[in-house]
């Protein structure tokens, strides 16, 4: 793998003075507006219907274990920076079955988040135009979506990087006026935070809705091992731990007021999974300009996410292919504005398969889609500790932090087997699992054969 923008997209032709340029408060900034997505604007929705205010400690419980991961693959960059990241240290633990296993794990996990987002902001846009079928908007996106990245790659880490303050001052903007709702600032009358004061309350589908909610909240914090590569343009490499400590207690921050706001202002059953939860407790209020500010800066935020993704998973499978991981054909050097079109034809048959699956099962596909992504996302972390524990010379303290780690990462995928409208997700991520632990098998005798 290449060295990465905020959303795993390859830059080209940057030279070994440029890439270690980046102060750790610059790395801990884009880590916030690169790591916030479609998957906690949209996706808390389905974690707060799961289990109701104790959302917020889904939150806090998958901020701790994020935070193992990346002190985890922090310290192993600092230790031996490599292009290829956690899927190089994967292979150096365990050998090419790892590496590959890693690699292709993590480039159909961005399918299906491409496939998350892509839904996502089909979802989105129906509440401006709810008579359109999903599948159209979903067509429209994903065509757009190509053309930007066909386009070119000029200009488009300015841009990135302008979408993601815009998603930030999103969260903000909702913080400000919800507070401001509270205290009277916004219609004249005051209003009480409706704080459950009973277990119940806290817990509205029991322990297991808690543990279900946790794969969204682990998914809204996605893109944190992206960050670890960065880590390879800081000006000093031991500043990973720092920059990654800051990122996530403000990422923490922020994602716990505005959820913990959001379920304490409107009664639950309001909430709709097609719709942000923010956006759904700023109703009361009769905000005209809310909805539709708060609708389109999350669509264009988005939308800047997918198309990134979609460069990201192109020049990934061009790096596989190089390194005999993928079948050379995606290796050809047959390009246009700087892009690989053979790999970048792969990525876009994924746009198409969500496409297809948005016509054939409008009703649940977001949730399976994103429920998949989030698992595969998850084996991806799991990777990342368990060749910590392998590389990394660990003192007692930190292989206990280290297994408990794999504890959280474990419990958040169990979690989705309890819930039948997420149940399906799992069985599809488990299915591609298996696929790509066989297809690695066989190349590691192979390998050795050789």
């Amino acid at each position: 793998m290449k060295d990465s923008n905020c959303n795993g997209a390859v830059q080209p032709g940057m030279d070994k003075s440029e890439e270690k340029t980046m102060a750790w408060w610059q790395l801990s900034l884009i880590g916030v507006g690169c790591t916030i997505g479609t998957g906690y604007f949209l996706g808390s929705t389905i974690g707060i219907k799961l289990t109701g205010p104790s959302i917020v400690f889904s939150f806090l419980f998958a901020a701790i274990g994020t935070y193992i991961v990346f002190q985890l693959l922090a310290k192993m960059t600092a230790a031996d920076p490599q292009k290829g990241s956690f899927c190089y240290y994967a292979s150096q633990a365990y050998g090419k079955w790892a590496g590959f296993s890693c690699g292709w794990n993590y480039w159909v996990s961005n399918i299906l988040i491409m496939g998350s987002q892509l839904t996502a902001l089909s979802i989105l846009s129906q509440f401006w135009f709810p008579h359109i079928p999903l599948w159209i908007f979903a067509a429209f996106y994903a065509v757009l979506a190509i053309i930007v990245v066909l386009a070119g790659t000029k200009k488009f880490d300015q841009v990135e990087n302008i979408l993601a303050v815009i998603k930030v001052a999103a969260i903000v903007m909702f913080i400000i006026l919800a507070i401001a709702g509270l205290i009277g600032l916004v219609d004249g009358r005051s209003y009480n935070l409706s704080i459950p004061d009973t277990f119940d309350g806290y817990f509205t589908g029991g322990l297991t809705g808690l543990w279900s909610s946790l794969i969204y909240a682990f998914y809204a914090f996605g893109g944190i091992e992206v960050i670890g590569m960065m880590a390879m343009q800081l000006k000093k490499k031991e500043d990973a731990t720092k920059a990654g400590s800051i990122m996530l207690l403000l990422l923490a921050s922020i994602y716990v007021l505005s959820i913990g706001l959001a379920v304490t202002t409107v009664e639950l059953h309001i909430f709709d999974h097609k719709e942000s939860p923010f956006v759904t407790a700023m109703e009361r209020y009769h905000l005209a300009f809310f909805p539709h500010v708060f609708n389109g800066a999350i669509i264009m935020a988005g939308f800047s996410t997918m198309a990134a993704a979609l460069f990201g998973v192109t020049n990934l499978l061009l790096t596989l292919a190089e390194d005999g991981d993928a079948p050379k054909l995606f290796a050809k050097k047959v390009k246009f504005k700087e892009l690989p079109l053979p790999a970048m034809g792969l990525g876009a048959a994924g746009l198409l398969a969500s496409i297809i699956t948005a016509l054939l099962l409008p009703g649940r596909i977001y949730e399976y889609i994103t429920t998949a992504a989030g698992i595969l996302l998850l084996f991806n972390w799991l990777f990342i500790v368990i060749s910590a524990m392998r590389i990394l010379k660990q003192k007692m303290w930190s292989k206990i932090i280290s297994v408990i780690g794999i504890l959280f990462i474990l419990i958040a995928v169990t979690g989705t087997w309890f819930d039948h409208t997420i149940r399906p997700g799992l069985y599809v991520s488990l299915g591609i699992m298996a696929l790509i632990g066989v297809i690695a098998v066989v190349i590691q005798k192979k390998h050795k054969i050789n």
